[in-house]
């Protein structure tokens, strides 16, 4: 369930224009332009792009881009493009930093298994048309050998969206999956190609499967192995399979530490891409997780007009 909260009333996309437009001159006026696109649904920004475009022959993304400066510029550009643009743009920043850290990369497996079949598609297609190569070659150019198998399978699947459940396949496949991490052999074939390709009720079903055969949950069993980078991006796999809500809370869990904000563009990625989609739901699993909402975390680690955008995306009273 979104946590994006829209006006009773709404202006028309020419308004908002022109408004957006005023916001720009002599400076820019960025607590305008968070109260106009803040409180504009993926339809209504999109009214807005086609419209400033018409009215004025330039791309509102552009001029964002030129007046915007900082984390509020990084969520701002994000929110205004479309979601599979806008996930295509994260897979590439993650695969372009120079520094790859392994919660970055876990934007991949978001893509592959917290979304439907036809955005991964939608994705892939963006992808091409926006960097002129395919998802599947960038990670072969820019991620360890370790990790490209698991990535690039998972990305370039395509699984049934039907509830489709064979209970005999699930038992022949844990066995393959339980030898395989007992053995500390998280690449192999097997573990890819079950993990890849199975529909997710199929892969719930296994995950129900093995923690019954075996008395451990399959992620914990991965985790006990101890297998760095690729344990981290398993274990990312089956939460998002089994509760994306959940993996999403802790991703922003695991970005405000303390009293401070130390992994903004995940924060920023969390809240961005789930404000339309089940950011409701990643609420009540973060309240449990900590014991405090997230509404209270981004009032203490965010600031300025950065945390007054996140707070209207994830629906908060300023």
């Amino acid at each position: 369930m979104a946590s994006l909260r829209l006006l009773d009333s709404i202006p028309s996309p020419a308004q908002d224009s022109e408004r957006l437009k005023s916001s720009f001159t002599r400076g820019v006026d960025e607590k305008v332009i968070v109260w106009i696109l803040g409180h504009r649904n993926g339809i209504q920004r999109k009214q807005i792009k086609d419209t400033y475009q018409q009215l004025y022959k330039e791309s509102i993304i552009h001029r964002l881009q030129s007046k915007l400066s900082g984390v509020l510029k990084t969520a701002m550009i994000l929110w205004m493009n479309e979601a599979p643009e806008r996930d295509a743009i994260l897979a590439n920043n993650a695969l372009k930093r120079k520094r790859k850290k392994i919660n970055q990369l876990q934007v991949l497996v978001e893509i592959a298994c917290a979304s439907s079949p036809d955005h991964l598609m939608a994705v892939r297609q963006a992808y091409y048309s926006l960097y002129e190569c395919s998802l599947e070659e960038d990670i072969t150019s820019n991620i360890s050998t370790s990790l490209q198998k698991v990535l690039v399978g998972l990305v370039s699947s395509y699984r049934h969206d039907r509830e489709l459940v064979d209970f005999n396949l699930a038992k022949s496949e844990v066995a393959k999956l339980h030898e395989a991490i007992e053995k500390n052999q998280l690449d192999h074939d097997d573990v890819v190609w079950i993990l890849t390709t199975r529909n997710f009720f199929q892969l719930k079903a296994t995950f129900v499967c093995y923690k019954q055969s075996y008395e451990v949950a399959i992620d914990q069993a991965i985790n006990s192995s101890g297998n760095g980078d690729l344990g981290s991006i398993l274990r990312g796999v089956i939460l998002c399979i089994v509760s994306p809500e959940k993996h999403f809370a802790e991703v922003i869990r695991a970005s405000t530490v303390g009293y401070w904000t130390k992994d903004e563009d995940s924060l920023t990625r969390a809240i961005v891409t789930q404000a339309e989609i089940d950011m409701t739901k990643i609420k009540g699993e973060y309240f449990k997780m900590n014991n405090t909402s997230l509404d209270d975390v981004v009032r203490r680690d965010a600031s300025g007009v950065y945390k007054s955008f996140l707070m209207a995306l994830i629906g908060a009273k300023i």
